[in-house]
């Protein structure tokens, strides 16, 4: 059984929520600078539309991973399962080495334009 607050996929969705929140204006800029050329990269400028979308799916899901991981525990009750607190401060460091990179890429659009 798995403990009630963990945050693997909240952090995940979060993540995957942030590139695609950036691949609009990343996207292509990596492929150029990885030098896989810009033809089939540019059409990934069609997901601008989509970016506020991908934006507010990211923060509501870092929300509820932020909710699980610093809400109050509770006591463990018999037969359910209970992590370590070793597990737990593990799953705050990731969270909080994930959620600035993402915000960062979130917020690629804005500062896009001094690269170009």
């Amino acid at each position: 059984m798995r403990p009630r607050w963990s945050t693997t996929g909240p952090v995940l969705a979060g993540a995957a929520a942030a590139l695609g929140a950036s691949a609009c204006c990343a996207g292509p800029l990596l492929l150029v600078v990885l030098g896989l050329g810009g033809a089939w990269g540019s059409h990934l400028t069609a997901l601008r539309p989509f970016q506020p979308l991908f934006v507010a799916i990211s923060i509501a899901f870092f929300a509820v991973a932020f909710r699980r991981l610093h809400a109050r525990s509770e006591k463990c009750t018999v037969g359910e399962a209970c992590a370590a607190p070793s597990a737990r401060h593990r799953q705050r460091f990731i969270f909080w080495v994930v959620m600035p990179a993402a915000l960062a890429l979130m917020s690629f659009p804005l500062y896009a334009p001094l690269f170009y």
